[in-house]
């Protein structure tokens, strides 16, 4: 069955979960005033989420796994971001651990993805 809306996508909404966790971990105290880390992990999230959406409205497969290659990237971003939250104690070892582990889920999501999309026909 093909997909009909970008928020069908898996790794679309576990992307949004993973957003709604930074902002929440992001606006407790100590990582709140930091608004360079702040802002940036945020806009990393942000972009995991908007690149798979604009990717849906690729023309082609091809297309589409660029994007999907961003939101991956950005992945990525978060999880070299958390060891900066980590080492300046702005989070603990619970909450890093639980971040990391939906960045690894979405990373996973992402690239199941873009072996598919290249596995079928543009």
């Amino acid at each position: 069955m093909p997909l009909e809306r970008f928020e069908d996508i898996k790794a679309w909404k576990l992307a949004r979960k993973l957003t709604q966790t930074v902002y929440n971990y992001t606006s407790q105290a100590g990582f709140s005033q930091d608004f360079g880390l702040k802002d940036q992990i945020r806009r990393a999230s942000i972009s995991v989420m908007a690149n798979i959406a604009e990717g849906f409205d690729s023309q082609s497969n091809q297309e589409f796994n660029k994007f999907l290659g961003y939101s991956l990237r950005s992945t990525t971003e978060i999880q070299s971001h958390l060891y900066v939250a980590l080492d300046q104690d702005y989070i603990s070892e619970d909450p890093f651990q639980d971040l990391y582990n939906q960045t690894v889920e979405s990373k996973k999501l992402i690239m199941g993805f873009m072996r598919y999309l290249r596995n079928q026909h543009s």
